[in-house]
């Protein structure tokens, strides 16, 4: 029997969105971590590089020091993202991907690849959209 948090279906009993309506379901609360526009910036950043955080707020344009500190500790908690405190005056604190961190920038990066290939697609819809809609 699973439990409520693991929400593993067979093939059979898959429905679309169905992890979506139970909020303790952990594929729900991975994805929700993974998806959301900071987590995608960070671990983008991050591919290859080891960052610290002053320079991870610069390179993000208009995320706040504490949204980005609350995005590097979910990610830390995850394992997605590594975090070194080297014992200097003043701290350094460096940042970089973790094997499994590495893994999803690779998803990532394919979606990126898709939006990029699509892009001129996507503009032609909005803009044929946004006349429909204003007419």
């Amino acid at each position: 029997m699973n439990s409520p948090s693991r929400c593993e279906l067979t093939e059979e009993e898959y429905e679309a969105f169905q992890w979506d309506t139970r909020e303790d379901c952990e594929v729900r609360q991975i994805l929700d971590r993974v998806a959301d526009k900071w987590s995608l910036l960070v671990i983008a950043l991050l591919d290859l590089n080891t960052l610290r955080f002053t320079e991870l707020k610069y390179k993000i344009d208009g995320i706040s020091q504490r949204m980005l500190t609350t995005t590097l500790r979910h990610l830390e908690r995850d394992g997605l993202v590594s975090r070194t405190v080297y014992p200097v005056v003043p701290p350094r604190v460096d940042y970089a991907l973790t094997p499994l961190g590495m893994t999803l920038h690779k998803t990532i990066q394919s979606l990126v690849t898709w939006t990029e290939d699509h892009r001129s697609e996507i503009a032609v819809a909005r803009d044929q959209y946004d006349k429909r809609v204003n007419a």
